[in-house]
């Protein structure tokens, strides 16, 4: 049974401990070399559970998951906007933990005065595409080799969602591609 809670500062060796594990595969982090605790400590202050979260998800007191929240672009017209990083415990890849931690995030981003939700994602990182993809996120964007890691170009893939409104006037959005 999996637990989704607020991070705790003490949770904090454990996220680096699983973010660091994505690194060596070249799929999920620009970030070349692991990250320290301390180098984190800044990112981890920057979230707040009422408008930023970083949420963890917890299995038998192990923390298997995260997923956190960041302004997008720092701008007051952007409020209601957030990206989004998902990263899993590699032992626990493919057993639905992320799909219900984005599930999770899709409920509760109404409270959070969010509606819309982004996801950056290599274009060659098919399981985390499959999972946005299924959560009903489309591609709005497309950056061709923006980052490049042990001399490869990578494409780099703006994944939008947007949620339910209230409002009654709200523009349709016409969803990109699907990634289904």
């Amino acid at each position: 049974m999996i637990t989704i809670r607020d991070a705790k500062i003490s949770d904090l060796p454990a996220i680096v401990d699983i973010y660091n594990s994505t690194i060596a595969g070249r799929m999920v982090t620009a970030d070349t070399e692991p990250v320290t605790v301390e180098s984190r400590m800044a990112w981890f202050e920057s979230h707040s559970p009422e408008k930023r979260p970083l949420w963890v998800a917890v299995e038998e007191d192990k923390i298997v998951a995260w997923i956190s929240f960041k302004s997008f672009y720092g701008r007051p017209a952007y409020d209601h906007t957030a990206e989004i990083a998902l990263y899993l415990h590699e032992a626990y890849r493919g057993m639905g933990i992320g799909r219900e931690l984005l599930e999770y995030v899709i409920k509760l981003s109404p409270k959070l005065k969010l509606k819309t939700l982004l996801g950056f994602v290599f274009a060659h990182n098919a399981p985390s595409l499959g999972l946005f993809g299924k959560a009903g996120f489309t591609i709005w964007g497309h950056l061709p080799k923006v980052a490049e890691i042990d001399d490869k170009e990578y494409d780099l893939l703006i994944l939008g969602l947007r949620l339910k409104t209230s409002k009654p006037n709200a523009p349709e959005v016409i969803p990109g591609p699907s990634l289904n």
